[in-house]
């Protein structure tokens, strides 16, 4: 008996995911970003555990579109394991195109997401996963900073209420600027370069802990 691990978000974690492929690597898989280095560092670790990993992140993902599809590319799946790292697009598209998600709504559809879950998978545990920015490139403005600051507030506080695993990757990526730019770590302020991958990867690994998930 094996176990199932989803990971759900945006663009950081579809990161190709699709398109990627190459070298007898198949598309649709992993993608080159975060899910691809802790999926395959558990795989490589825990070969007894039988692991089965998803990656179902899609660019461009509010949380309403994580809630649209929540149950064919989650619940279907029958995870032990659930990832989910949302909340720039939250911001990002009403910033574009004034088709966000407010901070209230945000906070009714996260609660909204994990009730669901664990009504059909009482068992599942959680990793959530900060939102996070930093201000250059495609992050213009203090307003945008403070917009996702109130959504990774919502995150850490429903990581708390419901006493799963939360990763404070804006504080990471914070104290990653004291050694490196910032354009060394994300490419326009919000999609991570591979150093920015391994960071987020890092951490995620360290709060899983808090789960059971131990590697």
């Amino acid at each position: 008996m094996g176990k199932t691990l989803v990971f759900m978000g945006d663009s950081i974690t579809d990161c190709g995911r699709v398109t990627c492929g190459g070298a007898g690597y198949p598309t649709n898989v992993f993608g080159p970003g975060y899910p691809n280095l802790i999926g395959s560092k558990l795989l490589c670790e825990q070969p007894e555990v039988n692991w089965t990993i998803y990656n179902r992140g899609i660019s461009g993902n509010r949380i309403v579109d994580l809630y649209a599809r929540w149950k064919i590319d989650t619940l279907n799946l029958n995870p032990d394991y659930i990832s989910i790292l949302i909340g720039v697009n939250d911001v990002w598209h009403e910033k574009e195109r004034q088709n966000g998600v407010e901070t209230p709504r945000f906070d009714k559809f996260y609660h909204m997401l994990l009730d669901w879950s664990l009504e059909v998978l009482p068992n599942v545990k959680f990793i959530l996963m900060e939102p996070f920015v930093l201000e250059f490139g495609a992050v213009s403005g203090k307003d945008w900073v403070d917009d996702v600051a109130e959504k990774a507030e919502v995150t850490r506080k429903i990581a708390k209420e419901y006493d799963t695993a939360f990763v404070p990757l804006q504080e990471i990526f914070n104290e990653a600027c004291k050694r490196a730019p910032m354009e060394y770590w994300l490419r326009d302020g919000v999609h991570p370069q591979p150093a920015g991958h391994q960071l987020i990867a890092n951490a995620w690994q360290k709060a899983a802990a808090k789960v059971g998930l131990v590697f």
